[in-house]
């Protein structure tokens, strides 16, 4: 039976990778000074909806109802539910949440209906606070072995350029359009505002844009950033599809694929001004470089008796993975192979009278007769 269309499954290699993927952005996020939670999936649409219903990705929310008619939908993003998370809570609150949110829109090789996003948010923010979730997104992606570029703009400079026209909303989420579309297609839909001309405008050098107030933050980012040694870059276009964004947006992008890794920027929060950023999982999977391995050892029981199940628990207890099979080692040999294992231990009348027991190296072929002590040493 196939998965419903936008919807994958993950096992083996693919899911390992995921989880120490997950691994390394939970110990960051921790490092940082953010502390976890977990939200429904399930929400009422009313909620969901929030103030921002003109939005595409609110406008694309899996809708649901349960027994009672009651109109629900399945949340689209964390971001909306930290209006009723963060509430009573010491300012700053910093949060962090990683989980499965759900959009019914057209899909493509990057983009499915349900992907797990990796979001870090504080409540009561200010632009340090940017250049430092910023920071953490570059650290936490260079220990992933991704080369990314971080793109900087902000909606107060988005609107103050876009003085005089109408529908400033409109506008913006049509520019946020640039990196899926052509710019003369962009521009096209821009004439129904009257507004294809500011296009010239995000083509002009940074100095241009010294002459608007919001710049200043833009400069005051830049700086925070160049204290913590992180490189951003101005980019004007920049402008995030989202409505609820008030001041810095960003975007952290790579050549090694067309979409956007992560993204974020800075918004109210029950009237505080907070900021946070999202990553997410599928992409930083196709992109990151982890080593994939399976458990550390597999015990190879040539005998069945209490030492040899004994030998595994201490293992265990030690923080060593393994698994144990009893059988043939050829058999057990060729398992370890397709499980990407990086050793084989041992265990046979022989090695349990002798206390010494033969670790072969699946990566290498080496192999040594070691005590338990010096062998646990060696893997760990």
């Amino acid at each position: 039976m196939e998965t419903v269309k936008g919807f994958k499954e993950f096992s083996g290699e693919e899911a390992m990778k995921r989880k120490k993927i997950k691994e390394a952005l939970d110990r960051y996020f921790s490092l940082y000074g953010y502390g976890p939670a977990e939200t429904p999936i399930v929400e009422f649409e009313e909620f969901v909806k929030g103030d921002n219903s003109n939005d595409e990705a609110v406008s694309d929310t899996f809708k649901l109802q349960d027994r009672g008619k009651r109109k629900l939908a399945l949340r689209y993003e964390f971001t909306f539910q930290l209006k009723r998370l963060a509430r009573n809570k010491k300012l700053p609150y910093k949060r962090y949440q990683i989980g499965e949110v759900f959009r019914d829109e057209p899909i493509s090789e990057n983009r499915f209906r349900q992907f797990t996003q990796c979001d870090v948010d504080i409540i009561g923010s200010s632009i340090k606070d940017e250049a430092e979730i910023l920071t953490l997104t570059f650290n936490v992606l260079k220990e992933l072995g991704i080369k990314s570029e971080i793109c900087i703009n902000n909606r107060k400079l988005l609107n103050e350029i876009l003085e005089g026209i109408r529908d400033k909303e409109g506008v913006i989420r049509e520019i946020d359009k640039l990196d899926k579309l052509s710019e003369s297609e962009v521009r096209k839909n821009l004439k129904k505002y009257k507004a294809e001309k500011i296009l010239s405008i995000f083509k002009k050098p940074e100095s241009y844009f010294k002459k608007y107030g919001a710049y200043s933050e833009i400069k005051e980012l830049k700086k925070y950033c160049n204290y913590y040694g992180v490189k951003v870059k101005f980019q004007p276009s920049l402008a995030r599809g989202l409505s609820y964004y008030n001041g810095s947006i960003f975007e952290v992008k790579t050549s090694k694929m067309k979409e956007t890794i992560c993204a974020g920027g800075s918004y109210l929060v029950n009237n505080f001004q907070s900021t946070g950023i999202s990553l997410g999982l599928e992409r930083l999977s196709k992109l990151a470089e982890v080593d994939v391995s399976g458990d550390s050892v597999l015990v190879v029981a040539l005998v069945e008796n209490k030492e040899v199940f004994d030998i595994v628990q201490k293992l265990r207890m030690e923080g060593v993975n393994c698994s144990i099979l009893f059988g043939k080692p050829s058999k057990a040999l060729q398992y370890a192979n397709s499980k990407n294992i990086s050793y084989a231990l041992f265990v046979g009348e022989q090695e349990l009278k002798s206390k010494k027991f033969k670790l072969k190296d699946l990566k290498s072929g080496k192999e040594a007769n070691l005590g338990l002590k010096e062998l646990i040493k060696k893997i760990k």
